[in-house]
């Protein structure tokens, strides 16, 4: 089953769906508009971002999150900050004319745009703007009233998995299906910021893969990008990976993020990748077929031989190149006769046989 993105299909045998994550490394509309011109020029399909309500959200404004920053870009040398969730977040919530903004700076350049959604209206907010899906966080996978509400509105529906163990995933696609919806997409999301190698946990795809007959994707929290080029590997049909416009800021998420010089080459190794795992049949490309006799060997007389003796009775040796009567071939040869006579070194073929 594929999953349509505007004019995009995303699913097995289409490209995969290239996502730029600006939605945690954004301070305010300014930042945001900088990471969707840096999505777009980086080569990316769709940006995404988070509809961050910090007040209705966060109960206790007091509780401290601790996480990793990048202190020093020379040495790699890591440091860690801890503030309020209330704070973080709230560096993240924008008022619904910047979002209208930001989904129109999106249609101009080309990329699809959607959102992680937290509340009803938000969804509602969201289907307005014409985004092209909705994103369900890891920590909603149960919130069966949001994902119902979510999957009424017609827009495709990304779960991410986050914690949840396969019984919660397949509840929540339940729940979706329930309400006529099928337009779904199914995230591997390791937890950590940045993710443990230990967490990432890739061939989980395979597994999402063969369980349901959805688009997989894989939300990658780990630095660089070679778990997304294994992602793609594994069957990935989305990969979603979060940009910043500086890896030093001091802020979560930052750290594992890409940079826009980084987008370009992130974009292309995972074209590179694709073009490269080819196909599951044996095929070989014209010049392929063109030049494997290069490395063939067929048969050459060895000493000359008469009319009428047959090929079993004949001195042959194997050489290269391979454009004659291959060793396969000549093993059904062997009983026939030769139509003249011909000189050590040549080469056989089928006409010098009766």
């Amino acid at each position: 089953m594929k999953v349509k993105f505007g004019g995009r299909e995303i699913g097995d045998g289409e490209p995969c769906f290239i996502t730029f994550e600006a939605g945690a490394t954004h301070d305010g509309y300014e930042t945001a508009s900088a990471l969707v011109k840096a999505a777009a020029e980086g080569g990316g399909d769709a940006v995404k971002f988070q509809m961050i309500d910090p007040d209705r959200l966060v109960a206790d404004k007091s509780n401290i999150y601790t996480y990793k920053i990048l202190a020093d870009r020379r040495t790699g040398a890591t440091g860690t900050i801890s503030e309020p969730q209330y704070d973080i977040l709230r560096r993240r919530a924008l008022l619904p004319d910047d979002w209208r903004k930001l989904k129109a700076q999106a249609d101009d350049l080309g990329l699809a745009f959607f959102v992680t959604v937290f509340w009803e209206d938000e969804v509602d907010l969201a289907a307005e703007l014409g985004c092209h899906s909705l994103k369900i966080a890891g920590g909603d996978v149960n919130n069966h009233p949001l994902i119902r509400y979510a999957a009424r509105s017609g827009l495709s529906v990304q779960l991410d998995t986050g914690n949840a163990d396969l019984g919660e995933i397949e509840a929540a696609v339940d729940v979706i299906l329930s309400e006529g919806n099928d337009k779904i997409i199914i995230h591997q999301c390791p937890s950590g910021y940045p993710a443990r190698l230990e967490s990432v946990n890739l061939r989980i795809i395979q597994t999402l893969k063969q369980m349901f007959p959805f688009p997989a994707a894989f939300s990658d929290h780990s630095p660089g990008f070679e778990m997304d080029v294994a992602a793609v590997a594994m069957g990935a049909n989305m990969v979603e990976k979060t940009i910043t416009l500086d890896r030093a800021t001091p802020s979560v998420e930052h750290i594992m993020s890409l940079e826009p010089h980084e987008m370009k080459d992130f974009v292309k190794t995972i074209r590179d990748v694709e073009t490269a795992l080819g196909s599951p049949r044996r095929t070989f490309t014209d010049a392929e077929q063109a030049t494997r006799h290069q490395f063939r060997r067929c048969a050459y007389l060895e000493s000359e031989v008469k009319s009428g003796r047959k090929l079993s009775e004949a001195k042959v040796v194997f050489r290269r190149p391979g454009d004659g009567i291959g060793g396969d071939l000549y093993e059904t040869l062997l009983g026939q006769e030769f139509s003249d006579d011909f000189p050590a070194g040549h080469k056989l073929s089928l006409s010098d046989f009766v």
